[in-house]
């Protein structure tokens, strides 16, 4: 009865309030590492199901056989979407260029500027919905270092006990050894979802960025379409 009453408990509360303080400060810390990269996780899940529905929505639009500039107007004067303010202001460089006749170099000029001011649209809405990935990399890549060395911490201070004990049977080794791995664990737990949601937005920030560049080049086409007729 004495030795079932003594024996060790491991369960995850059990060793996290067993391990020594530099442990329980690693494993605090994995924690709140592994928080702050659900909260990224969720917040780019919700994103980019938002803006693909948006762009599909207004693709849709574009594609339905309207003119440019009443899908343009529908939008607003401010839409929060990338793809309608990319129409407006590829838009608005045609009307001011269409008052004036303009000569083939003109032409040519204006359809740079054009590619310009989308590109750097692109690179900002790109840049936006990239945010937060940084942080799925560094906790991807250095919690299970992290954990690793709250694991060796935890050895090291077992081992000590174990010295002053001056006990090695594993009634008493084991629940230290326990205590320790437990922060390797923990390293494990924070960096994996971290790993797999890094990798997982890295393409679907590609893919995005890969759709704003596509609509770019149809409005650059179109735009071109437009100065050839008038010539």
């Amino acid at each position: 009865m004495d030795a079932s009453a003594a024996a060790p408990n491991f369960s995850f509360f059990a060793l996290f309030m067993q391990a020594d303080w530099v442990v329980k400060g690693v494993m605090i810390g994995l924690i709140l590492a592994s928080l702050g990269s659900w909260a990224v996780i969720l917040d780019k899940l919700f994103r980019f199901t938002n803006l693909n529905r948006a762009a599909d929505r207004f693709e849709e639009q574009v594609g339905g056989g309207r003119s440019l500039e009443d899908v343009a107007g529908e939008a607003g004067a401010n839409p929060p979407h990338a793809l309608p303010r990319m129409l407006q202001a590829a838009l608005k460089e045609w009307r001011e260029a269409k008052t004036r006749a303009m000569t083939e170099n003109q032409t040519a000029f204006l359809v740079a500027r054009i590619d310009r001011i989308l590109d750097t649209m692109i690179a900002r809405e790109t840049a936006k919905v990239e945010e937060g990935l940084g942080s799925l990399a560094i906790v991807a890549t250095a919690s299970p270092f992290i954990g690793l060395f709250g694991t060796v911490w935890g050895i090291m201070h077992a081992f000590q006990n174990i010295a002053l004990s001056k006990n090695t049977s594993l009634a008493v080794v084991a629940p230290s050894i326990a205590e320790a791995l437990f922060a390797t664990a923990v390293g494990l737990i924070a960096a994996i979802p971290a790993y797999i949601a890094y990798n997982k937005f890295s393409t679907d920030a590609g893919k995005y960025a890969g759709r704003l560049e596509g609509f770019a080049d149809d409005l650059s086409t179109a735009i071109q379409r437009r100065l050839t007729e008038r010539v």
